[in-house]
Protein backbone atom coordinates (compact mmCIF):
# COMPACT_ATOMS: atom_id res chain seq x y z
CA UNK A 1 0.00 0.00 0.00
CA UNK A 2 1.39 3.40 -0.93
CA UNK A 3 0.58 6.56 1.81
CA UNK A 4 0.78 9.96 0.84
CA UNK A 5 3.24 11.88 2.25
CA UNK A 6 1.05 13.54 4.61
CA UNK A 7 -0.63 10.85 6.00
CA UNK A 8 -0.47 11.14 10.39
CA UNK A 9 -0.61 14.89 10.20
CA UNK A 10 -2.96 15.88 13.13
CA UNK A 11 -3.20 19.49 12.44
CA UNK A 12 -4.86 20.37 8.83
CA UNK A 13 -4.05 23.14 6.42
CA UNK A 14 -4.08 26.30 7.77
CA UNK A 15 -7.31 28.32 7.78
CA UNK A 16 -7.78 30.28 4.31
CA UNK A 17 -7.49 33.57 5.27
CA UNK A 18 -6.16 35.98 2.42
CA UNK A 19 -4.47 37.61 5.51
CA UNK A 20 -3.39 36.46 8.93
CA UNK A 21 -4.59 39.07 11.93
CA UNK A 22 -1.92 40.25 13.84
CA UNK A 23 -3.60 42.41 16.16
CA UNK A 24 -6.14 40.96 19.05
CA UNK A 25 -9.12 43.03 17.57
CA UNK A 26 -8.36 41.45 14.18
CA UNK A 27 -8.52 37.95 16.08
CA UNK A 28 -11.58 38.96 17.48
CA UNK A 29 -13.22 39.76 13.96
CA UNK A 30 -12.19 36.65 12.25
CA UNK A 31 -13.74 35.16 15.62
CA UNK A 32 -17.09 36.94 15.64
CA UNK A 33 -17.41 35.73 11.78
CA UNK A 34 -16.63 32.56 12.19
CA UNK A 35 -19.17 32.37 15.20
CA UNK A 36 -21.30 34.20 12.85
CA UNK A 37 -21.38 31.94 10.34
CA UNK A 38 -22.01 29.12 12.39
CA UNK A 39 -25.01 30.14 14.08
CA UNK A 40 -26.65 31.24 10.37
CA UNK A 41 -25.60 27.69 9.08
CA UNK A 42 -27.89 26.15 12.24
CA UNK A 43 -30.61 28.34 10.96
CA UNK A 44 -30.58 28.70 7.08
CA UNK A 45 -28.17 25.96 6.39
CA UNK A 46 -25.19 26.75 4.06
CA UNK A 47 -26.97 27.71 0.83
CA UNK A 48 -29.05 30.55 3.03
CA UNK A 49 -25.70 32.02 4.33
CA UNK A 50 -24.60 34.43 2.47
CA UNK A 51 -21.39 36.78 3.22
CA UNK A 52 -23.29 40.03 3.97
CA UNK A 53 -25.20 38.04 6.69
CA UNK A 54 -22.20 36.47 8.31
CA UNK A 55 -20.65 40.24 8.77
CA UNK A 56 -24.13 41.74 9.78
CA UNK A 57 -24.54 38.61 12.67
CA UNK A 58 -21.03 39.38 13.01
CA UNK A 59 -21.24 43.09 13.43
CA UNK A 60 -18.73 43.99 10.82
CA UNK A 61 -18.41 45.83 7.91
CA UNK A 62 -18.99 43.40 4.73
CA UNK A 63 -15.84 45.00 3.82
CA UNK A 64 -13.94 43.75 6.84
CA UNK A 65 -15.12 40.54 5.97
CA UNK A 66 -13.22 40.57 2.66
CA UNK A 67 -10.07 41.72 3.97
CA UNK A 68 -9.76 37.95 5.87
CA UNK A 69 -11.98 35.91 3.01
CA UNK A 70 -12.77 35.61 -0.51
CA UNK A 71 -15.62 34.09 -0.13
CA UNK A 72 -18.31 32.72 2.12
CA UNK A 73 -16.58 29.31 1.64
CA UNK A 74 -13.36 30.28 2.61
CA UNK A 75 -15.43 31.07 5.94
CA UNK A 76 -17.24 27.49 5.91
CA UNK A 77 -13.54 25.96 4.95
CA UNK A 78 -12.19 28.29 7.94
CA UNK A 79 -15.15 26.98 10.35
CA UNK A 80 -14.52 23.40 9.08
CA UNK A 81 -11.10 23.16 9.67
CA UNK A 82 -11.33 24.58 13.13
CA UNK A 83 -13.48 22.17 13.44
CA UNK A 84 -11.31 18.83 12.24
CA UNK A 85 -8.63 20.45 14.31
CA UNK A 86 -11.21 20.50 17.54
CA UNK A 87 -11.97 16.89 16.48
CA UNK A 88 -8.52 15.38 16.72
CA UNK A 89 -6.97 17.85 19.79
CA UNK A 90 -10.48 15.92 21.55
CA UNK A 91 -9.57 12.37 20.72
CA UNK A 92 -5.66 13.63 21.90
CA UNK A 93 -6.59 14.58 24.99
CA UNK A 94 -9.08 12.18 26.17
CA UNK A 95 -7.43 8.60 24.82
CA UNK A 96 -5.05 7.69 27.62
CA UNK A 97 -4.03 4.14 26.13
CA UNK A 98 -1.92 2.94 29.36
CA UNK A 99 -5.39 3.88 31.41
CA UNK A 100 -8.28 1.87 29.18
CA UNK A 101 -9.80 -0.90 31.00
CA UNK A 102 -9.55 -2.55 26.79
CA UNK A 103 -9.19 -1.08 23.88
CA UNK A 104 -12.98 -1.03 22.47
CA UNK A 105 -12.99 1.87 24.75
CA UNK A 106 -10.92 3.77 22.49
CA UNK A 107 -13.47 2.81 19.97
CA UNK A 108 -16.08 4.39 21.95
CA UNK A 109 -14.28 7.62 22.97
CA UNK A 110 -14.27 8.94 19.74
CA UNK A 111 -17.31 7.95 18.69
CA UNK A 112 -18.61 9.45 21.78
CA UNK A 113 -16.35 13.08 20.55
CA UNK A 114 -17.93 12.92 17.08
CA UNK A 115 -21.49 12.80 18.92
CA UNK A 116 -20.88 15.32 20.98
CA UNK A 117 -19.74 17.94 18.46
CA UNK A 118 -22.96 16.92 16.08
CA UNK A 119 -25.07 18.00 19.05
CA UNK A 120 -23.38 20.72 20.73
CA UNK A 121 -20.84 22.35 18.22
CA UNK A 122 -22.85 25.54 16.44
CA UNK A 123 -23.19 24.55 12.46
CA UNK A 124 -21.47 21.07 12.70
CA UNK A 125 -24.44 18.96 12.46
CA UNK A 126 -25.66 21.30 8.89
CA UNK A 127 -21.81 20.93 7.42
CA UNK A 128 -20.36 18.24 9.80
CA UNK A 129 -16.87 18.05 8.50
CA UNK A 130 -17.53 19.60 4.38
CA UNK A 131 -18.93 16.62 2.70
CA UNK A 132 -22.24 18.34 2.33
CA UNK A 133 -20.95 21.30 0.49
CA UNK A 134 -17.94 19.29 -1.80
CA UNK A 135 -16.11 15.63 -1.03
CA UNK A 136 -13.10 17.71 -1.02
CA UNK A 137 -14.04 20.01 0.64
CA UNK A 138 -11.50 20.32 3.79
CA UNK A 139 -8.65 19.50 0.87
CA UNK A 140 -8.55 20.22 -2.53
CA UNK A 141 -6.16 16.73 -2.66
CA UNK A 142 -7.94 14.46 -0.79
CA UNK A 143 -11.40 13.18 -0.22
CA UNK A 144 -13.27 14.59 3.42
CA UNK A 145 -13.38 11.21 4.79
CA UNK A 146 -9.33 10.65 3.81
CA UNK A 147 -8.43 13.53 5.64
CA UNK A 148 -10.43 12.32 8.78
CA UNK A 149 -8.63 8.91 8.57
CA UNK A 150 -5.22 10.33 8.20
CA UNK A 151 -5.88 12.05 11.45
CA UNK A 152 -7.39 9.49 13.46
CA UNK A 153 -4.76 6.75 12.55
CA UNK A 154 -1.36 9.42 13.09
CA UNK A 155 -2.91 10.05 16.77
CA UNK A 156 -3.76 6.18 17.40
CA UNK A 157 -0.07 4.92 16.09
CA UNK A 158 1.60 7.48 18.08
CA UNK A 159 -0.76 6.37 21.11
CA UNK A 160 -0.21 2.50 20.52
CA UNK A 161 3.66 3.09 18.89
CA UNK A 162 3.17 1.78 15.85
CA UNK A 163 3.76 2.68 12.10
CA UNK A 164 0.95 4.70 11.07
CA UNK A 165 1.13 2.58 7.17
CA UNK A 166 -0.05 -0.40 9.62
CA UNK A 167 -3.18 1.27 10.57
CA UNK A 168 -4.76 3.53 7.49
CA UNK A 169 -6.33 1.17 5.55
CA UNK A 170 -7.72 -0.70 9.12
CA UNK A 171 -8.66 2.81 10.54
CA UNK A 172 -10.07 4.43 7.20
CA UNK A 173 -12.79 1.03 6.86
CA UNK A 174 -13.78 1.64 10.58
CA UNK A 175 -13.87 5.21 9.94
CA UNK A 176 -16.34 4.98 6.79
CA UNK A 177 -18.44 1.98 8.78
CA UNK A 178 -19.10 4.25 11.81
CA UNK A 179 -20.49 7.63 9.58
CA UNK A 180 -22.42 5.28 7.62
CA UNK A 181 -24.00 3.61 10.85
CA UNK A 182 -24.58 7.51 12.06
CA UNK A 183 -25.78 8.69 9.28
CA UNK A 184 -28.71 6.60 9.33
CA UNK A 185 -29.74 8.48 12.54
CA UNK A 186 -28.32 11.78 12.46
CA UNK A 187 -28.50 12.61 8.66
CA UNK A 188 -31.52 10.03 7.19
CA UNK A 189 -33.03 10.00 10.64
CA UNK A 190 -34.02 6.63 10.09
CA UNK A 191 -33.73 5.37 13.55
CA UNK A 192 -33.26 6.14 17.10
CA UNK A 193 -29.70 8.12 17.84
CA UNK A 194 -29.11 6.21 20.93
CA UNK A 195 -29.75 2.56 19.21
CA UNK A 196 -27.79 3.74 15.94
CA UNK A 197 -24.52 5.27 18.62
CA UNK A 198 -24.66 2.01 19.85
CA UNK A 199 -24.61 -0.27 16.83
CA UNK A 200 -21.93 1.83 15.51
CA UNK A 201 -19.72 1.20 18.40
CA UNK A 202 -20.67 -2.72 18.12
CA UNK A 203 -19.72 -2.91 14.70
CA UNK A 204 -16.70 -1.15 14.56
CA UNK A 205 -15.23 -2.99 17.45
CA UNK A 206 -16.33 -6.17 15.74
CA UNK A 207 -14.57 -5.40 12.58
CA UNK A 208 -11.38 -3.97 14.41
CA UNK A 209 -11.53 -7.40 16.72
CA UNK A 210 -11.16 -9.40 13.30
CA UNK A 211 -8.48 -7.40 12.32
CA UNK A 212 -6.51 -7.26 15.16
Amino acid sequence: MEVGPRLGVHVVTSVPLRKQPVQRRSAKRVEQMLKACAALIDELGYDGVTTTLIAERAGVAVGSLYQFFPDKRAVVQALTKRNLDYFTAEIDRRLDWDHLEHWWHGVDTIIDIYVEMYREIPGFARVRFGDVIDLRFIDDERDNNTVIADQIAGLVAQKVNVPVESLYRTITIASDIGDTILALAFRRKLFGEQDMIDEAKRVVRAYLAREF
